[in-house]
């Protein structure tokens, strides 16, 4: 479903907060949270647990992933996936729903999923043992300054930074780039892929436009552990959500579906996932 958000202008305002006010959510905002929680869906048909749960901080904050420290922040969202095919698509597709309708609301949040103390979340918010645990957010009121540490980091990972829409989107074949005029109508949503957060900032994702359809594309090197490759999926899940929501709010209209490729010379490394079949408006 339509996210009940203003999409492109939410997508454009979110940004990773590490540094936190230290005080708890009102409970109006946990309750619109919970709500959230409870109609977000996915067009994957995969089941994606949602959790909230309140964990206190040391003084000197919680070392949480590879995103650093967090400071301030004592509620934390997460969820759980079956370990099936399209279910990191659902994943981060639905907790980046929820990631932007909390910043409509005015909250600061930051994905947390290459590395982040597994066992003591799986414990805070009683995961199910045979379900993956990809990711989890701080959420809270930003502070009026970040942390040195929060601004070093998003110096070091150059967080604002994205790579352009060459290196990302191509027509017919991997050899062509797609520009915005080609695209037409589906410039916005691809550009709100563009800017969508990923793991380390490395937009794991391209995207070829082969007539009305868009095949979506993973990208990461052969050999990495399972747990990658679930973060890289996660990753396009993301990216999807913002096309999506991007489509839904322009009313434009398709279907995603899995299909067979044709015959199409793919770069190294990179990897077939899912396509979006766009409806004609005639």
């Amino acid at each position: 479903m339509k996210l009940p958000i203003p999409v492109v202008e939410t997508v454009k305002k979110r940004h990773s907060v590490r540094t936190y006010e230290k005080r708890p959510l009102s409970p109006q905002d946990r309750g619109a949270l919970l709500d959230c929680m409870n109609w977000l869906d996915n067009p994957f048909g995969v089941q994606v647990k949602k959790y909230i749960t309140d964990r206190q901080l040391n003084v000197d904050g919680e070392k949480l992933g590879t995103y650093g420290v967090i400071n301030g922040a004592s509620t934390f969202l997460g969820i759980s996936i079956p370990d099936t095919e399209l279910a990191p698509l659902a994943a981060g597709y639905e907790f980046e729903n929820l990631i932007l309708y909390a910043t409509n609301m005015g909250l600061g949040t930051v994905w947390l999923a290459a590395t982040f103390n597994r066992d003591s979340f799986s414990s805070a918010m009683n995961i199910p043992k045979d379900e993956l645990f990809p990711a989890i957010s701080p959420v809270g009121y930003p502070a009026s300054k970040p942390s040195l540490t929060e601004t070093l980091m998003r110096s070091t990972m150059k967080s604002s930074k994205r790579k352009e829409w060459e290196s990302l989107f191509y027509q017919e074949n991997f050899i062509t780039p797609l520009t915005k005029g080609m695209a037409g109508a589906y410039a916005d949503p691809l550009e709100m892929v563009r800017l969508a957060p990923s793991a380390k900032n490395l937009q794991p994702w391209r995207i070829r436009k082969a007539g009305d359809v868009y095949h979506f594309y993973v990208v990461y090197n052969p050999g990495i552990s399972k747990g990658e490759e679930v973060i890289k999926r996660v990753d396009l899940g993301i990216a999807l959500s913002h096309f999506h929501q991007t489509v839904m709010e322009q009313g434009l209209t398709g279907r995603f579906e899995v299909m067979p490729q044709e015959d199409v010379q793919l770069p190294e490394n990179t990897y077939y996932v899912i396509s979006w079949f766009a409806e004609s408006s005639t």
